[in-house]
């Protein structure tokens, strides 16, 4: 049994590091998290196994794999401290037109000019002293980076997700094919000759599946993807002056048209594309983060 002196003497941070490490599994991963050095976690973990009586988590290679009492003892200490931030966050009455916090969204580049704008008019309106920060999405670190409050939320096509994370449905979109005006496929745009055509597809990997190829590949079909863009408005300045086709969500299409493109229907079914709000439902109940939320399924319902 540990003595209650060692308890009431804890410090609190060495909580938070305790509940990061567990997650991340490696003391390099925490220290990026955290923003602090490998060894102010190292220092850490030695201060709670001293208080703890036990080594916490034993190292396997690069990971720091957790002992069958840290394994017992951290899903329920994890969930106490979820419920402290809930009490912490309710202290107080939140005031809209006062508040000075700064909002944190992670959102791909292609949907910011459509969520940007008109975030910012309501934030204008309401709360004139907040401010906002549009965040590189990044889904490999999503879940990440939602647990540790440094995004409060993220918007990004349907994805598999589980508890901690809530999501919400903001829009269905359909895919469309843009191309230049004077394309000699403009008006005869047919599944074969789709297939036969140069693409421009979108992507910040140099390789792999994007989301179009996905719904292609299952209905059996294959394009020839000529160039690879990181974002949007690079791949629409290539397809003004070369013979390609683009294919995206149709609510990014209509960011790019001018009068130099034009957009047809894709010669195939396609399934709809799903964009999602994720949070963590740690913020369920923080007014601020409430009315955020609502702003931006009120964007996408317009």
């Amino acid at each position: 049994m540990i003595e209650a002196k060692n308890i009431q003497q804890l410090d609190l941070n060495l909580l938070k590091i305790f509940e990061c490490l567990y997650r991340e599994k490696n003391m390099s991963e925490t220290a990026k998290v955290l923003y602090i050095t490998p060894s102010a976690v190292s220092h850490a973990i030695k201060r709670l196994r001293t208080v703890l009586n036990d080594p916490l988590f034993e190292r396997q290679g690069q990971l720091m794999l957790p002992t069958p009492a840290c394994q017992r003892m951290a899903p329920e200490l994890i969930d106490l401290l979820e419920k402290l931030r809930q009490v912490l966050q309710a202290c107080g009455d939140f005031n809209l037109a006062t508040t000075a916090q700064t909002f944190k969204i992670a959102l791909h580049d292609a949907i910011e000019p459509i969520v940007l704008p008109k975030l910012q008019l309501a934030l204008a309106k309401h709360a004139p002293n907040a401010s906002l920060a549009s965040v590189k999405l990044s889904r490999e670190d999503m879940h990440k980076q939602l647990a540790n409050h440094q995004i409060d939320m993220a918007i990004d096509v349907a994805r598999p997700i589980k508890a901690p994370i809530s999501h919400a449905v903001l829009s269905s979109d359909h895919f469309c094919v843009l191309m230049k005006k004077n394309h000699p496929l403009k008006n005869q745009l047919k599944i074969d000759n789709y297939l036969a055509a140069k693409h421009v597809a979108v992507s910040n990997r140099a390789t792999g599946t994007v989301i179009e190829d996905i719904a292609l590949l299952q209905l059996s079909f294959n394009r020839q993807v000529a160039i690879r863009c990181q974002n949007y408005f690079a791949a629409k300045e290539v397809i003004k002056d070369a013979p390609f086709l683009l294919t995206l969500p149709s609510m990014v299409a209509s960011q790019l048209l001018d009068d130099t493109l034009i957009a047809r229907p894709v010669p195939t079914t396609m399934p709809a594309i799903y964009q999602h709000l994720y949070w963590h439902q740690s913020t369920d109940k923080d007014d601020a983060l409430v009315w955020l939320r609502g702003q931006v399924q009120h964007i996408f319902k317009r």
